[in-house]
């Protein structure tokens, strides 16, 4: 039988014979990543994108608004956190202001970019620049009413990144309590939070503790090995690594000061992979086993022991190493990547790659899977025609579409059935409708992503691409059934 009516059959028989399409009940929230751009040899934002999409990573926050990196993305499923930085936070207490920054750095780039957060400012509250926390309040409020003003505030959502340094208390965990020298404004920023329904965002770093107290502290349970953990006294939940601990004490800290319905969400966190000899446990070793074991836990959409049902959305400290970056050796060796795109270490990222440089000043869309990589002499055009673009069709063209890829997918994919069919029958003979289906069951899974959102206190769905999974990579279609 030709390799293409089999093909046609198979496809045939996965609708007929209880393959079916299905979406996860609770899709597991992907793990996002810092992108700064303190360096001055790191790839331009056109190759970045190629190295988000391979390595699956659908969630990026900024420093800034950088308008390269803002365009570079335009088309890509890829969500972005824009951020006013601590120098621009007291203009934004003008609204006329605010309103110019808003429609600078986030009207004029979506919806072809999609912008989910606005941060003001980072660590404002327990800076050094004290005077600046009176400012922010009334920066955050500005910059949300312009949002309304020009119809974004549904899709865009306000916050700021807080250090833990604003807890007063956080061991044992249900002790945790705000400081109370910041009291004033921590009201007023939690009164904002639950009328806009806007995530807690706290930079959360397990590292900078071990390091105070590595005789005091296990290693184990800051890098999420087996381990004895410990027991809160207040509540007798067992915690088995410190950052869930650290979480829950800004949850408990929330409840005390009557917010406990708010989300927290994890705006940093990571671990250096080099370090000065005082900085005890900055290795590549332990950098690897840290952000490892943290994104298996993301993936496992494993709350902490106070929000069991509350899966993590975490940002990982950072994208690059940068080597400009002032402080401690440390503060240069946070990156997933090197500045040449290849992996600092190994974390499942080895497929990542950097994409080729735009020669049109945008990056187009590109599927996060190696059969489309330009680069690679096996990539089928067929799929990258598919992979460039959003559009707006009927769902049954949709699938019309992709049942063609797959057809022409599975086609290109002839030699190696071939190979396997004579594995299987060496002497002669052909596969039977049951040993496709067997065949397919390892190589062929259909399913969309499911996305969430928390907001105004509820959860918002978002159905994300469909993908078609073979054993060597993905077919991600950017546009959403």
């Amino acid at each position: 039988m030709a390799i293409r009516t089999q093909c046609w059959s198979l496809l045939a028989l996965l609708l007929l014979s209880g393959v079916r399409f299905f979406s996860p009940a609770s899709a597991s929230p992907l793990v996002g990543v810092n992108y700064g751009q303190v360096a001055n040899n790191l790839p331009s934002p056109d190759r970045v994108v190629g190295l988000l999409q391979s390595a699956n990573i659908t969630k990026v926050k900024l420093y800034d608004a950088d308008p390269k990196v803002l365009r570079a993305f335009r088309g890509t499923d890829i969500e972005f956190v824009v951020a006013i930085p601590n120098e621009c936070v007291r203009q934004m207490a003008d609204p006329s202001q605010a309103l110019a920054w808003v429609k600078s750095n986030v009207k004029q780039y979506v919806p072809d970019t999609r912008i989910g957060y606005v941060t003001v400012g980072n660590e404002v509250l327990t800076g050094n620049d004290t005077t600046l926390a009176g400012c922010l309040i009334p920066a955050m409020q500005n910059v949300y009413a312009a949002l309304r003003t020009l119809g974004l505030s549904d899709k865009v959502e306000v916050t700021t990144a807080n250090s833990l340094a604003v807890l007063e208390t956080s061991y044992p965990p249900s002790s945790g309590r705000f400081r109370r020298d910041l009291a004033g404004p921590v009201r007023l920023l939690l009164e904002f939070h639950e009328r806009t329904g806007s995530p807690f965002l706290i930079n959360a770093y397990p590292f900078f503790a071990y390091m105070s107290e590595p005789k005091h502290i296990s290693l184990d349970y800051v890098l999420f090995r087996p381990n004895a953990g410990i027991v809160d006294p207040g509540n007798g939940l067992h915690y088995d690594n410190m950052l869930f601990a650290q979480i829950d004490a800004v949850y408990a800290a929330l409840e005390a000061a009557g917010h406990g319905k708010l989300i927290v969400k994890v705006s940093e966190t990571g671990w250096p992979s080099k370090g000065d000899p005082q900085e005890t446990g900055a290795t590549l070793g332990n950098a690897q086993t840290y952000n490892g074991n943290l994104m298996k836990i993301v993936a496992e959409q494993k709350g902490t022991p106070k929000r069991p049902d509350c899966a993590l959305e975490v940002y990982v400290f950072a994208l690059f190493n940068e080597n400009l970056k002032p402080g401690p050796t440390s503060e240069r060796n946070y990156g997933l990547f090197k500045p040449d795109g290849t992996p600092a270490y190994d974390v499942g990222l080895d497929c990542a790659r950097l994409g080729p440089a735009s020669t049109g000043g945008q990056s187009s869309s590109s599927s996060s899977d190696s059969f489309d990589n330009p680069n690679d002499p096996s990539s089928s055009s067929t799929f990258s025609s598919f992979s460039s673009a959003t559009v707006k069709i009927p769902t049954f063209l949709r699938l019309l579409l992709f049942f063609v890829a797959a057809f022409n997918k599975l086609s290109s994919l002839s030699n190696s059935v071939d190979k396997h069919r004579k594995d299987c029958f060496p002497c002669g003979g052909a596969f039977s409708h049951k040993d496709w289906l067997a065949w397919a069951s390892s190589a062929l899974i259909i399913f969309p992503q499911d996305r969430r959102r928390q907001a105004n206190g509820g959860s918002k769905r978002e159905e994300g691409p469909w993908i078609l999974s073979f054993p060597k990579g993905d077919l991600d279609f950017t546009s959403p059934f």
